[in-house]
């Protein structure tokens, strides 16, 4: 599993985090959820996510954690290398997790990739990088980082055909214009994905019970 165009960086500060780890282990695990925290947050604070997403008695519960609680230093609409080398260590560590659950014997169709604020930002990134697709993405309030979306992520052919995305935001949201979540969902799409995107007005910088339902049923058709 390769994230596209990306290298090591030569300061990688996500790379020895910890992560916390629910459900059961990876060894014994016959799906897993990847869950991605937001800006100064924990892993230990995403986690709960899983409960309420009604993951399976055989999934991994997989949440990284960010260097100073943060994945990258500012806004994910500021230029890319403004953010660096903090972004892309956290995209090669994403990119570990997901080759750790394919060398454990995990087919990709069977890893939900999810997140929240910057966490959703990250996941969304990481997906629209990715050679294949996985089971699914499910992000809650984020889009794909950057000034402007990367032009080199629109590339031949459909590497994430057929696979279900979600993505959830309010109409409001102080942090993800709209605009740029409506971008994220054309470019998944063009990308080969089956993309809901939901805007909701009025919601503010949260997650609601239609996000999670709708969430909860695509993970719930891909993992069970």
């Amino acid at each position: 599993m390769d994230l596209l165009g990306l290298s090591p960086p030569s300061i990688h500060p996500h790379e020895t985090m910890p992560a916390h780890y629910s459900g059961v282990p990876l060894s014994e695990a016959e799906s897993a959820l990847i869950l991605l925290h937001g800006r100064g947050a924990t892993a230990e604070s995403i986690e709960p996510l899983s409960h309420h997403l009604g993951v399976p008695k055989n999934c991994a519960v997989i949440c990284p954690q960010a260097a100073n609680n943060t994945w990258y230093p500012y806004s994910f609409m500021a230029p890319r290398e403004d953010n660096e080398p903090y972004l892309t260590s956290a995209l090669m560590v994403i990119q570990r997790v997901l080759s750790e659950a394919l060398d454990q014997g995990l087919d990709a169709d069977r890893i939900i990739l999810s997140g929240f604020s910057q966490g959703a930002c990250l996941a969304s990134e990481v997906v629209a990088r990715l050679s294949q697709p996985i089971g699914g993405l499910l992000a809650f309030s984020g889009g794909v980082i950057g000034q402007d979306i990367d032009p080199e992520l629109l590339r031949n052919g459909e590497p994430l055909s057929g696979m279900p995305v979600f993505l959830g935001c309010s109409n409001i949201d102080m942090h993800i214009p709209e605009e740029r979540v409506h971008d994220t969902a054309s470019l998944l799409q063009q990308l080969g994905a089956s993309v809901d995107c939901q805007i909701y007005p009025g919601m503010g910088h949260t997650i609601i019970a239609d996000e999670l339902e709708r969430a909860s049923l695509l993970l719930s058709k891909r993992l069970t």
